[in-house]
């Protein structure tokens, strides 16, 4: 409560100006008389002196009391409350807050520095994390007067998904994380502040009046070489300090890799360099730091693609090159790690994980064929009519038993080098085309353990029909049978059925991608062929797009026609038929132009090279994977497809599976995220399978499989050093000061204001009083200046 004077109510401004001049001339017109008169008088008097100090002093008060009958003075009592202005604290929540700090981790440090500015009764408190994007409302607050309406980054807040997306959930519920205080909140993969006080900024609510940034100063933004212009410009003109607490002042001992960069575009069978850049921080003794750069297989110990040493410098930073070859396209996992120096307390960022996409500069493709028949002219006619295929074609034209009755000087045609292409130049191929091709006469069984290591080391292999494949080709019972889509062990059946027949396409079939082009060409009957292998059923994992119409298996289904498989980390096609050639030229060929036929082999090809036209879905971690933090799998069917997702992860090295999730597709191709909760460091393989809503029982959909990784602290923790002098340029530049967490209360914020709830006025006499009493001055003056000589 307050208490004070003020003139009446119904005067004016201008009335209770003029009353106060006149007042003051009055006052000094009677002390130029008294001076006047002091001058016609004899010095020294002391009764004249009596006189005038009487005659000053009831002047005065006549005076006063004139004035104050004509202002009237009240008392106005006042009671209110004193509201501090509004501060928004932005805490970091980046993941490198949980790297060691002052006593603890850093965001303890911040914690800490939280509960200093609790203390602070003056001032209203706004409590933000800033990662990416907009910052989020910490402990779920709505902040004062509604705040901005922060979106959920990527990787970001956890919270509902939009009600256009589609959300699945895993097989096993994820055990829910507990409730995170004030400082805590799902670690962010980026610490932008810039964004945070854009956000702010622009928000239609009370604007703050000073800002209160809690980080180590590893910031994304504003950058190291523009910090304070660009802090000045995420601002827009609002003129606030921004005030910075380091959580934060020394680093670590502790060697990381802090980046890994390549150089041009990774192309399979060619030379890839990567410059990867070591530091070290905190004293620790690093001189010359090992380096070795892997690749991330399916099954078995990473494979070493090439070491080297960095030479760290007197600025703890040193960089190596590393030239690698990859013999693979596709998605590819390189591991980089080091050996770091003893007394490193930070051994997660000695490994990092790189994601490549790795293209092809041509398809390279060995076509092996055990005979010259049309089906086999027709393939190679379109592979070397292709100028994205390198193709090697070998034909067998003459048989181990056939009678020549010359020398092998004296032939044209050359001995089948079988041992050169599965010993030695095998890897060197993307795909290899087994055409009506008997393994045993030409020495090729002894090399189909190679063959099948091949596929699992991310080949592909396609066997097509004709009287010398599959089991008549002496394929059952061999390593190769094993990654294949179909089973070979048909007993005493014959391998060969020669009965013409017209190929069922299956459900999956109409549905896979792989088939589409053929589909849109000719639709749903293919034409008449002329034969087919006899194969069993088909093995886990298969994917059969066309069946036989009358023959069935050992356990009744109709027998597979044409199958895909995937195997490790290659691929396998089984095409029983050797009569393709009849979609380029025959009657049935006619209706649309031959082309179909290059049209089923680009299909077929661009499917086992993992090509992104013919893969029923695309399927990724939103914003990268990070070990221990929830990962969310962002799966994107293709248009047209609809039934049930299957999502299987599985472990790089062990193959063991992590995951099982499943969800629903529609036709529209909408997005579907899948929660595929916390997953452990290292390299991981997604694959999906999309099962058609009319397939039943068992039924094998498309498939598709993406490689991903996940990193403890990922970029946040590849370098460790706390930013200090970034922190205190940015509150230089803003007018704000920099502390430390014990002293965040300690903070220059702006001071609180009175806000008045209420108001009473109560005149100090009644009118006629202070008319009365002015009236009684002046009478006073009157006399006192006759008795005095002054009247």
């Amino acid at each position: 409560m307050t208490q004070s004077l003020a003139p009446s109510g119904d005067l004016s401004s201008s009335v209770v100006a003029v009353a106060c001049v006149v007042a003051a001339l009055s006052f000094g017109l009677l002390v130029l008389e008294l001076v006047r008169a002091r001058g016609r008088t004899a010095a020294g008097s002391g009764g004249l002196r009596g006189a005038a100090l009487a005659t000053a002093l009831t002047g005065a008060i006549a005076v006063l009391c004139l004035l104050a009958a004509i202002l009237r003075p009240v008392a106005v009592t006042s009671r209110g409350s004193l509201v501090g202005p509004k501060v928004v604290v932005l805490v970091d929540g980046s993941r490198s807050m949980d790297l060691p700090g002052i006593a603890g981790t850093r965001r303890d440090s911040a914690e800490r520095a939280l509960a200093e500015l609790g203390k602070r009764a003056d001032v209203r408190l706004s409590r933000y994390l800033f990662g990416e994007g907009a910052p989020l409302p910490a402990d779920g607050q709505a902040g004062d007067g509604g705040g901005p309406a922060p979106a959920p980054a990527p990787g970001g807040s956890a919270g509902a998904a939009p009600a256009s997306t589609p959300r699945a959930e895993a097989g096993a519920a994820a055990p829910a994380a507990p409730a995170a205080p004030a400082a805590r909140g799902r670690p962010q993969r980026r610490s932008d502040l810039s964004a945070a006080l854009e956000a702010l900024a622009r928000a239609a609510d009370e604007r703050p009046s000073a800002f209160v940034v809690v980080s180590d100063g590893r910031l994304d933004r504003p950058g190291p070489e523009d910090t304070a212009a660009a802090t000045r410009a995420a601002l827009e003109g609002l003129g606030v300090p921004v005030h910075t607490v380091a959580a934060a002042t020394e680093s670590p001992r502790d060697a990381s890799v802090r980046a890994v960069r390549t150089s041009g575009a990774a192309v399979a069978h060619q030379p890839l360099s990567l410059r990867i850049d070591i530091g070290c921080s905190g004293g620790l003794a690093c001189d010359a730091v090992p380096v070795v750069a892997r690749e991330l297989r399916e099954q078995g110990a990473p494979t070493t693609l090439a070491t080297g040493t960095a030479h760290v410098d007197e600025g703890g930073v040193g960089t190596v090159e590393l030239g690698v070859t990859l013999d693979r396209a596709g998605t590819r996992i390189l591991e980089v790690a080091i050996d770091a120096p003893d007394g490193d307390a930070l051994p997660e960022n000695d490994v990092r994980y790189v994601t490549l996409d790795v293209a092809r500069d041509r398809i390279r493709v060995l076509h092996v064929a055990g005979r010259p028949t049309y089906d086999v002219r027709a393939l190679r006619m379109w592979l070397k009519a292709d100028a994205s295929v390198d193709v090697v074609a070998f034909f067998i034209l003459r048989t181990p038993g056939d009678e020549v009755n010359a020398s092998s000087d004296e032939l044209a045609l050359i001995p089948f080098p079988v041992d050169e292409l599965f010993s030695v130049h095998l890897s060197s191929f993307d795909a290899v085309v087994l055409q009506d091709f008997d393994a045993k006469p030409y020495g090729l069984t002894k090399h189909l353990p190679a063959l099948a290591q091949y596929v699992d080391k991310g080949g592909g292999l396609i066997m097509v029909g004709g009287p010398n494949a599959f089991v008549p080709g002496n394929y059952a019972r061999t390593r190769l049978a094993r990654v294949l889509p179909v089973d070979l062990d048909i007993g005493s059946a014959p391998g060969v059925d020669l009965g013409a027949f017209v190929p069922r396409i299956t459900a999956a079939g109409r549905a896979a991608p792989v088939l589409a082009p053929l589909l849109a060409l000719i639709g749903d009957e293919m034409p008449e062929m002329p034969g087919t292998n006899v194969v069993g059923d088909p093995l886990p994992g298969a994917t059969v797009l066309m069946t036989h119409p009358t023959r069935t298996t050992a356990s009744g289904a109709p027998m597979p026609v044409l199958s895909l498989g995937e195997h490790e980390s290659g691929r396998t096609i089984a095409l029983t038929l050797d009569g393709s050639h009849r979609l380029l030229f025959s009657a049935f060929a006619s209706s649309s132009a031959g082309r179909a036929h290059g049209a089923f082999w680009d299909a077929l090809l661009g499917w086992l090279m993992r090509d992104p036209r013919f893969e029923p879905a695309a399927i990724e971690p939103r914003g990268g994977c990070l070990a221990g933090e929830e990962t969310t799998l962002v799966l994107r069917p293709l248009a047209g497809q609809r039934g049930e997702a299957k999502v299987t992860i599985a472990r790089l090295g062990s193959g063991a599976v992590v995951r099982t999730l499943s969800a629903r597709i529609g036709e529209g191709g909408e997005p579907v995220e899948l929660a595929a909760g916390r997953l452990d460091p290292g390299g991981y393989a997604a694959t999906v399978e999309i099962v058609p809503a009319e397939g039943a029982g068992d039924a094998k959909g498309a498939t598709t499989r993406r490689d991903f990784a996940c990193e403890r602290g990922g970029d946040e923790w590849a370098d460790p050093r706390p930013d200090v002098a970034r922190l205190e340029e940015i509150a230089k530049a803003t007018g704000g000061a920099s502390v430390l967490p014990p002293d965040a209360g300690s903070l220059p914020l702006p001071a609180a204001t009175q806000v008045a709830a209420e108001r009473h006025v109560a005149p100090l006499l009644p009118p006629w009083a202070w008319t009365l009493a002015a009236a009684a001055a002046l009478g006073a003056h009157w006399i006192v200046r006759r008795r005095g000589g002054l009247a």
